[in-house]
């Protein structure tokens, strides 16, 4: 009788939200900021078939007087057969951009469906999605959240300011109270709380960890950075220069341009190599600036030659500090081709061969490819969440304020007064918009003392910015928040508190 029931209820939902959000011939546009479709699934995960619930759908964002602004939407998975909810971590996940909407996780890396694409994360036709064997539902109920104007997100109040909205701090601010409600409408209060952030996503929870425990009372026990960007972490111009280095040999030695004793290494062997050279010989070097002599500086200018599939002559000519728009556009230009800004693997076609950058991003082009007609599908048709909006893949949120970012201070003052918070960082040797090397560096700067480093862990991965699109890394990758969740649920009567070793 149960069933019967849960399945009206659905059907009913789906018909409320179908009127709330669909148009008819000859009506405007109406926005609902507070309303949602619940469906029911299962998915098969590592050979076990996981029930769950699937709720799409808007939920409000208040001003300070109770007003509302917005409408936040979301989608969010809860598996069904568990019956302690309390013990049941959630996962809360939020793309980047900043603009862009949730999609990207949600449908090609932990969601419970996936993209249909090639092995490597190349699009496919005809377009659609798949179950996810490697979606972590089978550990965690997970809710991927639309930030304003992306996704099926907007304001409600035309009057209220876009400040409110865009900038590093007000994203936080509004953010935290909006998962404040979620977690009080769908009675998550006791369950073990992670953020997932990619790219921007990261800045967007390093600092959702400190106001949360701040402003909501809200303690995490883990945060996943994906693809971390520098978290407000000053690098200087030197050291700036200088770190690019080790993305630059990886990409080389994927098109393999590296000398042959490099090349005949597996890369993760060659690396190492590099990183020593760039924190030991060439931070230094370059910051002598005109002090480092002609004979010091064409040893370096050599060694950089060495590692980045450059040219010496191009090194000297940009003073060892080479832009990292040049690299894409210098390093295959012999063979007509550049490199990927997310992910080096990808090949593009210019105009021309001469200039000083690409003319566009090969691995943006051929994702938005991959993943606009599956999620407009997926969300429609398999979750039923039927309205004319426009799903924002990139909305409109600019300009955006990114003063008072010193989100990596956030997460380590996080960190420092919640002995449960445990981060996992996670990177992908090709990608050259937030590459690995600078996700290692935010960590040693994070904390330099060390004292965190037992709750901190890194994983790199062959791949780009999106890692999870390449089939070996997706099951890895999940796998690996899979047992960052598991090891940092706090066994049975821990106490979160820091003890004196003796």
């Amino acid at each position: 009788m149960k069933k019967i029931i849960c399945t009206i209820l659905v059907m009913a939902g789906i018909l409320v939200q179908v009127s709330a959000q669909q148009k008819t011939a000859g009506t405007d546009q109406v926005f609902k900021a507070d309303s949602t479709v619940t469906t029911i699934h299962d998915v098969t995960i590592r050979g076990q078939k996981i029930p769950y619930k699937a709720m799409a759908g808007t939920l409000p964002v208040w001003d300070e007087n109770g007003k509302t602004i917005a409408g936040l939407f979301f989608t969010y998975y809860e598996r069904t057969d568990v019956k302690d909810r309390a013990s049941r971590p959630l996962v809360i996940s939020f793309n980047g951009g900043p603009g862009s909407a949730s999609v990207w996780m949600h449908l090609a890396y932990t969601g419970p469906r996936i993209l249909k694409i090639d092995d490597e994360g190349y699009p496919v036709q005809p377009y659609g999605y798949k179950e996810n064997p490697h979606s972590i539902l089978d550990v965690a109920d997970i809710v991927y959240v639309d930030p304003v104007n992306t996704g099926f997100s907007r304001i409600t109040d035309k009057d209220t300011p876009k400040s409110k909205f865009f900038g590093v701090m007000a994203d936080i601010k509004y953010l935290a109270e909006w998962i404040n409600t979620f977690v009080s409408r769908n009675n998550r209060w006791a369950s073990p709380k992670y953020l997932i952030g990619e790219s921007y996503g990261t800045t967007r929870v390093s600092g959702l960890a400190r106001e949360l425990q701040e402003s909501q009372w809200m303690y995490l026990n883990g945060v996943v950075l994906v693809s971390p960007t520098d978290l407000g972490i000053e690098r200087g111009v030197a050291t700036d220069a200088a770190l690019r280095l080790p993305y630059y040999a990886a990409t080389a030695w994927y098109h393999k341009k590296l000398p042959t004793e490099l090349q005949q290494k597996d890369l993760v062997a060659m690396l190492p190599e590099v990183e020593s050279f760039t924190m030991n010989e060439l931070i230094p070097a370059i910051n002598k600036g005109s002090m480092l002599s002609d004979a010091e500086k064409k040893p370096i200018a050599a060694k950089m030659a060495r590692y980045s599939g450059l040219s010496e002559n191009v090194i000297l000519q940009h003073n060892l500090d080479v832009p990292i728009n040049f690299f894409w556009k210098e390093l295959l230009r012999d063979k007509g081709f550049t490199v990927g800004r997310l992910d080096s693997r990808y090949l593009g076609i210019d105009r021309k061969d001469a200039g000083e950058k690409p003319d566009f991003n090969a691995e943006l082009s051929s994702w938005l490819h991959s993943f606009t007609p599956p999620i407009n599908m997926y969300l429609r048709e398999e979750l039923k969440y039927r309205t004319d909006f426009k799903y924002n893949m990139f909305g409109p949120v600019h300009p955006w304020d990114r003063s008072n970012d010193q989100t990596a201070e956030d997460l380590r003052k996080a960190m420092a007064a919640n002995p449960y918070l445990h981060v996992l960082v996670q990177s992908g040797y090709y990608d050259g918009a937030c590459d690995y090397f600078n996700a290692k560096y935010n960590m040693w700067q994070m904390d330099p003392g060390g004292r965190m480093k037992d709750r901190m862990s890194w994983e790199g991965y062959r791949s780009g910015h999106m890692m999870y699109l390449r089939k070996e890394d997706l099951s890895a990758s999940n796998e690996h928040i899979r047992q960052f969740i598991l090891k940092s649920l706090p066994k049975p009567g821990q106490a979160a508190k820091y003890e004196v070793t003796r």
